[in-house]
């Protein structure tokens, strides 16, 4: 750092490290912390030596972290992506999209999770690093509706599944769940460079629909039931989220995803 380049560390005080890191806006938070850090490694050997005897970190401000813009997929993002992913990640990106659900718990979800007749699915357990497990809080074991195109394609795709006895939906050629890393990794992201998206986890599909959840003002309780969001469910059960309010959500963002009618499943990438 040239604010230091003339400086023994014997010369360093609280008031030098102080201006650099008031002077250093255009840095990162991150980047100054990492330099701060490191100069304390240095001056902890000094200490240790006998070359420094006083503490010039005390008291030094550091600068507060800022947080970065969550990255979400567009309504538009989401249409190409499911329109053009091939299948199983077809199904993947819409139940992701629609739903809202975490990508472990898409990874969790099983056969015995869907109700087609009811028109409804349910999260009861979610996948991490390769072994499943309950969901941590009460508010992510939940239930809510789906569109009418999402049942029909559900049904559909399910009707195909070449191994049925195989529980989860989405799963490896030895029946084990999928990972949610190498989805991102090997799909998601060179599928998203193809189309001109810019490249995000699958939380950007959560984030994308609690976008679009919001901007057809949908109630507040179903949005952050749907969500999962555990500090509204405390005192409502299951089959209350399944109202005419949740149906007609579930109806309205099928809608804004599949304004088309899309007639098979044929991959297209």
């Amino acid at each position: 750092m040239p604010e230091f380049e003339n400086f023994q560390l014997k010369d360093i005080d609280a008031i030098a490290l102080q201006s650099f890191v008031a002077s250093s806006s255009e840095l990162s938070p991150k980047t100054i912390r990492n330099f701060i850090i490191t100069l304390r490694m240095m001056w902890n050997s000094a200490r240790a030596w006998g070359f420094v005897a006083h503490n010039p970190f005390e008291g030094v401000v550091m600068p507060k972290s800022r947080k970065a813009e969550p990255k979400f997929f567009t309504v538009e993002e989401m249409r190409k992506l499911i329109e053009h992913a091939p299948e199983p990640y077809r199904t993947f990106y819409w139940l992701a999209a629609e739903t809202g659900m975490r990508a472990g718990e898409l990874c969790g979800l099983r056969r015995q999770d869907i109700a087609l007749e009811q028109g409804v699915v349910q999260v009861r357990q979610s996948v991490w690093r390769g072994g499943t497990q309950t969901p941590k809080t009460e508010g992510s074991r939940r239930v809510f509706s789906v569109s009418s195109e999402l049942q029909k394609h559900l049904r559909e795709f399910l009707a195909r599944e070449p191994n049925p006895e195989v529980q989860f939906v989405f799963h490896t050629r030895n029946g084990t769940p999928m990972d949610p890393n190498l989805i991102v990794k090997r799909k998601l992201k060179p599928i998203c460079m193809k189309l001109g998206i810019i490249p995000a986890g699958l939380h950007a599909f959560r984030h994308g629909n609690a976008t679009y959840l919001d901007q057809i003002a949908a109630p507040a309780m179903v949005r952050q039931s749907r969500l999962g969001h555990s500090d509204i469910r405390t005192t409502l059960g299951y089959t209350h989220m399944i109202g005419e309010d949740d149906r007609r959500i579930a109806a309205q963002l099928g809608n804004i995803l599949h304004d088309v009618e899309r007639p098979n499943l044929a991959a297209t990438v």
